[in-house]
């Protein structure tokens, strides 16, 4: 639990959020509704979890008004409950304090440029004609290089790899072992064997971004691949050249888009979901887990493929039936036409 403390009073004023209960209630450091004690902080959003209130520990809720009632104690109430939480909790997470500087093993070609505000730790390379902005963070090991941009505020954890061309906007975090810039995926075939296409594009990645760890978004072929403002990566993601995904989209991990297909703005990509090369999702689309997009989707809404899970046994005997239902088809439309 952390050793700094804040009163409900001094969230709900922070916050902007209503107060019921006691406001010199301290709040020490957040949990769940089952784990939390006296001086912890915790949320109900999901109604799923509402039988959980009463039982509670908490010496602080945040909830909805129509929850409120039926909660003794003391609470803060919000709207968003899930968002409200989202900011107090940051108050608790404990961020190491990087010194602006560069680490003496630290190797930067002469032609690129770290402002004197920005942190370069250990064993980092940074190669001819980068340039590193000021409150940067670039963690150890990390290799950003040639041409690239690191724009103001931005935090590559560790171990991330810029390969060339890639700009990064402000504020943008990459968690350790991703790689951006790296070539696309761009073979021709000539007599019989795999001829290289040269990927001459970059890489571009909007303000607030974050790229989760080991994630891969590949450089264009002749344009550049684009995040646009806040997009949400999550881990071991593959992003195909000249991909571009609009603002505020989030994608969950092990999902993949292929080269050249464009995502719209406010679309949720749910986790090992795919989407094939040159198609477009339009604005506010929401993909469920493990679907294949096959074709362009041009309506908001909530789409999913596949099948459902069951047990082996029926599985085999509906995968046998999914091969007959063209001869099915067919003879059903030959009686039709009698």
């Amino acid at each position: 639990m952390s050793g700094t403390a804040y009163t409900a009073a001094e969230l709900a004023e922070r916050f902007g959020l209503g107060l019921r209960g006691d406001g010199a209630a301290r709040v020490r450091g957040v949990a769940t509704l089952a784990q939390a004690g006296a001086e912890q902080l915790a949320f109900l959003a999901n109604p799923k979890y509402r039988a959980q209130l009463a039982d509670s520990r908490a010496g602080v809720v945040v909830l909805r008004e129509d929850d409120a009632a039926a909660h003794a104690g003391t609470a803060l109430v919000a709207r968003d409950p899930y968002a409200a939480f989202a900011r107090i909790a940051a108050l608790f997470e404990p961020r190491p304090r990087r010194a602006p500087g560069i680490h003496p093993s630290a190797d930067i070609d002469p032609s690129a440029q770290v402002d004197p505000g920005a942190h370069v730790g250990a064993f980092v390379s940074i190669g001819a004609r980068s340039r590193i902005e000021a409150g940067a963070v670039v963690g150890p090991g990390c290799v950003i290089g040639e041409d690239c941009v690191v724009g103001a505020g931005c935090e590559l954890v560790a171990r991330v790899t810029l390969v060339t061309r890639v700009r990064l906007g402000r504020r943008v975090t990459i968690h350790p072992g991703a790689v951006l810039g790296a070539a696309g995926f761009g073979l021709a075939m000539e007599h019989g064997r795999w001829l290289n296409v040269p990927q001459l594009g970059g890489v571009v990645v909007g303000d607030d971004c974050e790229i989760g760890a080991n994630t891969t978004i590949d450089r264009g072929a002749l344009d550049d691949t684009v995040l646009e403002e806040d997009v949400r990566l999550d881990n071991q993601i593959q992003i195909g050249h000249n991909v571009r995904i609009g603002a505020h989209t989030a994608m969950a991990g092990c999902s993949a888009v292929a080269g050249s297909a464009k995502i719209g703005r406010y679309c949720l990509i749910g986790g090992a979901a795919g989407v094939l090369g040159h198609l477009e999702i339009c604005d506010k689309v929401v993909v469920t887990a493990m679907s294949l997009v096959t074709h362009s989707i041009r309506e908001p809404g909530e789409y999913s493929s596949g099948t459902p899970l069951m047990d082996n046994r029926s599985w085999r005997k509906s995968a046998a039936r999914f091969k007959q239902l063209d001869a099915i088809a067919r003879r059903l439309g030959a009686r039709g036409a009698d």
